[in-house]
């Protein structure tokens, strides 16, 4: 069997791995259009803080590794555009701009996602920059040093727009952030908002909320963002729009797609051609809570997915349950948690929402050092099943969480996630966990 796949991060080379360990007979073809393979993207930010720190040291694994040692035939600068399903054939051109054409038997396609660019006046001066690719990194991360950047914007109020705000502050580098939408963070409960919000404002960033970018324009040696009603000036603009699924190739090939234009998957990872694979950040999931469709593009599904469509390819029947969204993320000193649906999500998914929010300590009664912890749990009423759980403080967040995540897996009650059994010690929590006093006080608007 041939075995072809399109994109060699995180769920292409899961794939290409576990199906070599499977049967080494196989011939695994991967096509990478960068030369980076298998890299920690998510590590970008906190390396651009610390500028000792060599980008290179985000690679898990190297191209020659996978290839001396997996045998798996990689094959990086390789730029897939085109599939012709009724010959199975992909066809491309490489970096040097020779042709290519491979055949197959199975196709998986792992071309993950690419950053929203909008296609504005000065979006393409050398001083706009994204951050996806570890080339972005790199390329960000040489530019601080070599121009002595001392302002930034940040255009968007996502994961990566806050996660390069203490980046750029550790750079000693003073940050403007703006966004279209009037709210900040709209899919936080606004309670917990408000504290990012001020941590932000704490550590000196400018927050412009409600401003629609017109045209970036140069500016000396920097550039300035001209926006409705203001005008910011910087040595480096960072376009953080979010991202958006590369499924172009996809749709050119006639095959379904799903949420957000992402390709459309079924739970064994299949498009609607049977020969044909999707998974990671260019493909839909199905949702735990709702058990509908989801465009939700994050590490561990990728990797897990990668490896679902190995084990499918390799004749092992394998299903996957699917996300409940479960992120965590870093705000200078604040950890930020979610899982599940919001009320808003609940409430558009067809279930009578009800919430609470509670505000707690990290500590036990007592301790040193214990911090507010804050948590918005939100439930169905009419059955009282668990819908999600956002959370933030200073410490003892970001692991909680992930007991609200096995939870919405489990599709637990709020009463019952009430009597499960958390561990406790005052250094580490109050003898009623956080999650348990969110959960008893839920109960009693249930």
């Amino acid at each position: 069997m041939k075995f072809v796949i399109i994109g060699g991060d995180a769920a292409g080379m899961s794939a290409a791995s576990r199906a070599k360990r499977t049967d080494p007979d196989m011939d695994v073809v991967v096509l990478e259009q960068t030369h980076d393979v298998s890299y920690s993207a998510c590590g970008m930010p906190y390396n651009i803080a610390d500028p000792q720190r060599d980008m290179e040291k985000l690679v898990v694994r190297k191209a020659e590794v996978f290839i001396e040692k997996n045998k798996i035939n990689l094959l990086t600068g390789h730029r897939v555009t085109a599939i012709d399903r009724a010959a199975k054939k992909i066809s491309g051109i490489t970096i040097e701009g020779d042709p290519f054409v491979f055949d197959y038997d199975k196709l998986f396609i792992a071309t993950g996602a690419a950053p929203v660019i909008h296609d504005l006046p000065g979006f393409d001066l050398p001083q706009v920059m994204v951050l996806k690719s570890l080339e972005d990194g790199k390329r960000i991360k040489e530019y601080i040093i070599q121009k002595n950047i001392k302002k930034a914007v940040i255009i968007g109020m996502g994961y990566i727009a806050l996660e390069m705000c203490e980046a750029f502050e550790k750079r000693g580098v003073k940050i403007s952030m703006v966004k279209p939408g009037p709210v900040f963070l709209p899919w936080l409960f606004s309670d917990l908002a408000d504290v990012v919000y001020e941590e932000l404002i704490h550590m000196g960033v400018d927050i412009h909320s409600g401003h629609s970018v017109q045209k970036i324009e140069p500016l000396g040696n920097g550039v300035q963002v001209i926006c409705e009603n203001l005008t910011l000036e910087a040595d480096l603009v960072l376009a953080a729009f979010g991202v958006k699924p590369c499924s172009g190739m996809a749709k050119n090939a006639g095959l379904d797609l799903g949420m957000s234009g992402s390709i459309a998957v079924d739970k064994y990872l299949q498009t609607s051609d049977k020969d044909i694979f999707a998974a990671g950040d260019c493909a839909d999931a199905y949702h735990v809570v709702t058990d509908s469709k989801c465009w939700i593009p994050l590490a561990l599904r990728a990797n897990r997915a990668g490896w679902a469509v190995a084990d499918n390819v390799c004749g092992t029947r394998t299903c996957l349950q699917g996300v409940a969204g479960t992120s965590v993320f870093k705000v200078f000193s604040l950890e930020v948690a979610r899982s599940g649906l919001n009320f808003k999500e609940a409430l558009d998914a067809g279930f009578d929402p009800v919430e609470n929010t509670v505000k707690t300590r990290s500590r036990a009664h007592g301790q040193p050092c214990s911090t507010p912890i804050h948590i918005n749990m939100v439930a169905d009423k009419k059955t009282g099943r668990l819908l999600g759980t956002q959370m933030l403080g200073k410490e003892g967040v970001v692991h909680r969480i992930n007991a609200v995540a096995v939870a919405l897996q489990c599709k637990m009650t709020v009463e019952d996630f009430s009597q499960t059994d958390l561990a406790y010690a005052p250094p580490f929590g109050p003898v009623w966990d956080p999650l348990l006093t969110a959960a008893n006080q839920l109960i009693k608007k249930i």
